[in-house]
């Protein structure tokens, strides 16, 4: 897998047309995603109008309007925690590597995930959407720093050494995924709900449960920003600049597992969020990496937020779960992303 240099980023805080676009950009999105968070309210099997929701948290409803909508506020709250992990992981995992097609599944978290829950599932009888999670944590986290471990031991350890690590790691998963699940039919029946990915049929507990790793992601993103910004302009450079590129390294993976194991416990693997989103904030606020991952955030939970509120829409009273969706959304995007890739080479 091809391997390519970001831009130096050209300094947050300049001043002129650059700082203002950025600016409205966060804006912008941030308006994006409350739109998106009263549209994941209202759509349903049921729509709800906008004086509805207001009447519901005025708490002058009616009892049935209030149930309907209130039912809809778990999925709500998931997919703004997913969607902003999917999204800031993504964005961390293509500096790290300079990879500008790297997103999560790179690491090996989404296959590791699948491995924990098939193998808990086959012999363990684990069942149930909150089994799955707590199982599917561990899988992901484990998976996720293993590959770290096996990227960056030795000398030479860098970014091509990492996607090998978790290409390798993810065929060995997977070939596991399908010893497992061919020789068990109800281990596949379980396991084929949850590897498509959705929202649908989860409660607070499950929010509750993965929101302090999700946190704790968040918090380590917060702080690599301007690390970042120097690995981009290769490892030589920054450490002459004074920065430990490996250590940045590892606090970008470490970010980036513990946000994806969270996303992916919670709604299941969810494939492209993590791709599509930092190309789009990229393109709107440059390649300054605090800005891209500020702005990831509202973007990426405002997509997922979005898909979901489309996957419900378009097979009423049906519904096309989100994970298919952002398939159909990401397709493009990888497409676009392979095309710049061809056009920078």
């Amino acid at each position: 897998m091809a391997t390519t240099t970001h831009a130096p980023p050209s300094g947050a805080g300049t001043p002129g047309t650059g700082t203002a676009r950025r600016v409205y950009s966060v804006v912008i999105a941030g308006v994006v995603l409350v739109l998106a968070v009263f549209a994941s309210v209202m759509f349903g099997s049921r729509t709800t109008s906008f004086n509805d929701v207001l009447h519901v948290l005025s708490g002058t409803a009616d009892p049935n309007v209030t149930a309907i909508v209130e039912s809809r506020y778990p999925r709500t709250a998931l997919g703004v925690l997913a969607g902003l992990c999917l999204a800031i992981a993504g964005t961390l995992m293509q500096g790290v590597t300079r990879n500008p097609l790297a997103d999560p599944g790179l690491l090996g978290i989404n296959a590791g995930a699948c491995a924990s829950i098939v193998a808990a599932t086959a012999f363990l009888g684990a069942s149930g959407s909150t089994d799955t999670m707590w199982w599917a944590l561990p899988g992901a986290l484990i998976a996720g720093l293993l590959v770290h471990a096996i990227g960056s031991a030795g000398p030479g350890g860098g970014p091509v050494r990492l996607v090998l690590a978790g290409a390798v790691l993810c065929a060995v998963l997977m070939a596991f995924i399908q010893a497992v699940t061919l020789s068990r039919p109800k281990v596949f029946d379980s396991y084929r709900y949850w590897v498509v990915g959705a929202l649908g049929g989860r409660d607070f507990d499950v929010f509750w449960s993965v929101l302090p790793f999700a946190v704790a992601g968040l918090l380590i993103a917060a702080l690599l920003g301007p690390g970042l910004n120097t690995l981009a302009l290769g490892d030589s450079t920054a450490a002459s600049l004074g920065a430990n590129p490996a250590l940045v390294r590892a606090g970008g993976l470490l970010s980036a597992t513990l946000l994806s194991a969270a996303a992916t416990a919670a709604v299941g693997p969810i494939a492209f969020v993590g791709l599509a989103v930092p190309h789009v904030v990229r393109a709107l606020v440059g390649v300054d990496f605090r800005m891209q991952i500020l702005f990831s955030a509202p973007a990426g939970a405002a997509l997922l937020l979005l898909a979901d509120v489309v996957g419900r829409v378009v097979m009423r009273p049906q519904e096309l779960m989100v994970g298919v969706v952002t398939a159909f959304i990401g397709a493009p995007a990888l497409l676009i992303a392979v095309r710049r890739m061809r056009g920078t080479a």
